[in-house]
């Protein structure tokens, strides 16, 4: 709202309001008010009213006695014998019968309430008295304290609402970082998930190579050495105990069970075939600790560190058999 309504909602004409704020430098809405209290009855220059040239240097009042003196020249001048007719020094609303100063009020009051009907009046609108000025004074005070109070009120819920704005969007960024979070973690585990199921199907893929290589080396072995005569079935009834001082010939081993000591002191396991080249060794140890980088292979008892000729060749000839620990060193740069 601005001071111009602001003043005219206390009751003060829209002519005065603007002369007040023009003599008080456009300082505000108390300044001007405390003018306009001040000079309740004080005229303004004839520049500041309707239908009066500007320099003409007769206020308000000056033209009103100047009309009626005319009107008392011109009566007196015509010859007539009755008494000086009434002069109009006010204007009337017949609606609810306030008195109103000029066409300025008059304009602000019909706009106020909604009346239309006015009429001249010879009442003169008095000044103020003391009390009603200090009256006055009051409810425009108190008028501004309310105006003030809601002004701070609104102040509060408009800052309140930014408050709850802000912390809205606090929380929505919140939200949405932790979505972001949360989808790069999905995307995480299905790497990884995607990565070990690729070890594992290379796992696969080396184990399938090996068992495929042991058929194949079976069946290329099986194939040179012939199929081999059965031996004739002999009863158990004619079979004696060897003569003393001969040796029982040597037991013919399938499967032979290696024992390998890691660097890290700790063992792995596993039954081999004793026709297994050394290399099937090597490749069970990478499997089942993932090492990628050289390593070489040796026996303790009797000490021997196998080359790499070694890796060629049968468990069974490289004396392997039926069981043996084999350490696992590092290969010399």
């Amino acid at each position: 709202m601005s001071e111009v309504q602001t003043l005219m909602d206390m009751g003060f004409p829209r002519e005065r309001v603007e002369y007040a704020l023009q003599v008080t430098s456009n300082k505000g809405v108390e300044p001007a008010m405390e003018w306009l209290l001040a000079h309740v009855d004080d005229p303004i220059p004839s520049s500041q009213m309707p239908g009066i040239p500007p320099g003409s240097g007769v206020s308000a009042t000056t033209s009103d006695n100047s009309s009626a003196g005319a009107a008392s020249s011109s009566t007196s001048g015509a010859g007539e014998t009755s008494a000086d007719s009434p002069v109009a020094k006010s204007l009337k609303c017949d609606d609810c019968g306030k008195i109103l100063k000029d066409h300025t009020e008059v304009e602000y009051h019909a706009a106020k309430t909604g009346h239309s009907n006015f009429s001249e009046s010879t009442e003169e609108k008095k000044a103020l008295t003391e009390e009603e000025k200090k009256a006055q004074l009051a409810l425009i005070e108190e008028k501004l304290k309310q105006k003030r109070i809601e002004r701070e009120e609104r102040e509060k819920t408009e800052a309140l609402q930014r408050e709850k704005n802000r912390i809205k969007s606090g929380k929505d960024m919140t939200e949405a970082k932790r979505r972001m979070e949360e989808l790069e973690m999905k995307k995480i585990v299905e790497q990884r998930k995607r990565e070990k199921d690729e070890e594992k199907a290379a796992r696969d893929r080396v184990r399938a190579q090996i068992e495929a290589d042991k058929a194949a080396r079976k069946a290329r072995e099986q194939k040179e050495l012939g199929n081999p005569e059965p031996a004739p079935s002999v009863s158990s009834t004619t079979v004696s105990s060897p003569p003393a001082g001969v040796k029982s010939p040597p037991r013919d081993y399938t499967e032979t069970r290696i024992q390998v000591r890691l660097q890290d002191g700790s063992t792995l396991q596993e039954t081999f075939n004793v026709k297994e080249q050394l290399s099937a060794v090597r490749v069970f140890i990478q499997m089942k600790t993932g090492i990628d980088s050289p390593f070489s292979l040796m026996t303790t008892f009797p000490r021997k560190l196998f080359a790499e000729d070694d890796y060629e060749k049968p468990l069974e000839v490289l004396g392997l058999v039926p069981s043996a620990v084999i350490t696992m060193t590092k290969t010399a740069a």
